[in-house]
């Protein structure tokens, strides 16, 4: 279950049709984390005006947008006054024994991310700073901000091939953390192996790149670690669903979160997102 609240975790502004669909695309990234298939959910929505249907509508086509594609059965809704938040309560199926967790990390695994990192981050500060972008690289990183990509397929497929796994939300230092505590491990990532998109590698320096790609969240990506044994057929797994994967680490016994400029350099990767700060 995830809760998302307007001013904390979308502005005040947000397109209906765009909050109803970030809204599952949050809730589905849980389940991709896990290997799980989605199958049914509850919404739970306030709202300031309980009576804009219009709003109501918009909402709802962009939630049903998303539900449709994976096939997921919605439960009921429940629309009261209050300020504007969207709870979803989403279930899914794995085979006893097969889920992905936090904890199974093992020494000398690689580290992989999905897709890019960064984009959302970036998306952010364009809202708060108005940073000079140009109209493609504006409409990619909003778009993935608004429209966040689930893994479903990529969590299906790393069954049985990943050791652990999580889903990107928080940033990448802290939800590798979390995998790092589960399996008393640490790690070290190269920043120059951080997948970074055109309109990141547009409009900022390489390192302030860096720092949203570890520390800002948002982007919904999963990280995931697994034998070196097992990269030919991880590679083949994410390029049979057309899933781009980048190798960017490696885990190591030796507790804690390092990151590596290039020649060895240490890099700060700064602090992910803090709920409760």
């Amino acid at each position: 279950m995830d809760a998302l609240v307007s001013g904390v975790h979308f502005p005040s502004n947000f397109a209906p049709a765009s909050l109803g669909y970030r809204s599952l695309a949050v809730n589905l990234s849980d389940m991709a984390a896990m290997g799980a298939k989605p199958r049914w959910l509850n919404l739970a929505l306030t709202l300031p005006d309980p009576d804009d249907t219009a709003w109501i509508q918009d909402f709802h086509r962009g939630l049903a947008e998303l539900a449709d594609e994976h096939a997921i059965a919605t439960g009921s809704t429940l629309t009261q006054p209050g300020a504007l938040s969207v709870s979803i309560e989403i279930w899914g199926v794995v085979a006893s024994g097969g889920a992905l967790c936090r904890q199974g990390a093992k020494p000398g695994d690689d580290i992989y991310v999905t897709g890019t990192l960064g984009d959302a981050g970036l998306a952010i500060e364009g809202m708060k700073l108005d940073l000079p972008l140009n109209t493609r690289d504006r409409a990619w990183i909003e778009r993935r901000y608004s429209h966040p990509t689930p893994r479903i397929g990529a969590g299906l497929a790393l069954r049985g091939l990943a050791n652990s796994a999580i889903d990107l939300s928080d940033g990448l230092v802290g939800d590798l953390g979390h995998i790092l505590r589960a399996s008393n491990l640490g790690a070290t990532l190269q920043a120059e192996a951080l997948p970074l998109s055109q309109a990141n590698r547009n409009s900022l320096s390489k390192e302030h790149a860096w720092k949203l790609a570890l520390s800002a969240g948002d982007d919904y990506e999963l990280c995931f670690s697994a034998s070196p044994k097992q990269r030919i057929r991880i590679e083949q797994a994410m390029a049979a669903i057309s899933c781009p994967i980048h190798r960017i680490g490696i885990i190591e016994i030796e507790p804690g979160l390092r990151c590596q400029a290039p020649n060895g350099v240490p890099f700060d990767p700064g602090q992910a997102y803090q709920h409760f700060a």
